[in-house]
């Protein structure tokens, strides 16, 4: 999921990999994946928390992933299913939604 914002910094910046990954996972908390499936219709297919960079790799933790239930006249019925909670809770209370998430 990481790798083509990856690619995309590496065509215009000359930097080792290593950094960039380094800066994705400093810049980015939630990555909302949205992909097509066979019934043509683009979808939340996974959102994922950003966790940092370890060995190299940036780490996420997949929070909600699209599952598909059925088909019906040629539609995919599914729905987001909660898989991980999120792990970093700073950014949210500094908001002061935190006290509304857990309500």
């Amino acid at each position: 999921m990481i790798s083509r914002l990856e690619t995309m910094v590496l065509s215009g910046a000359d930097l080792p990999v290593t950094v960039v990954r380094r800066q994705i996972a400093s810049a980015v908390d939630v990555v909302v994946h949205l992909s097509r499936f066979r019934d043509s219709a683009r979808r939340v297919a996974e959102i994922a928390e950003v966790k940092g960079v370890k060995d190299g790799e940036v780490q996420l933790s997949t929070l909600f992933r699209f599952e598909e239930r059925d088909e019906v006249h040629g539609r995919i019925v599914g729905q987001l299913e909660r898989v991980e909670p999120l792990h970093n809770l700073n950014k949210l209370k500094h908001a002061g939604l935190l006290r509304e998430l857990r309500a």
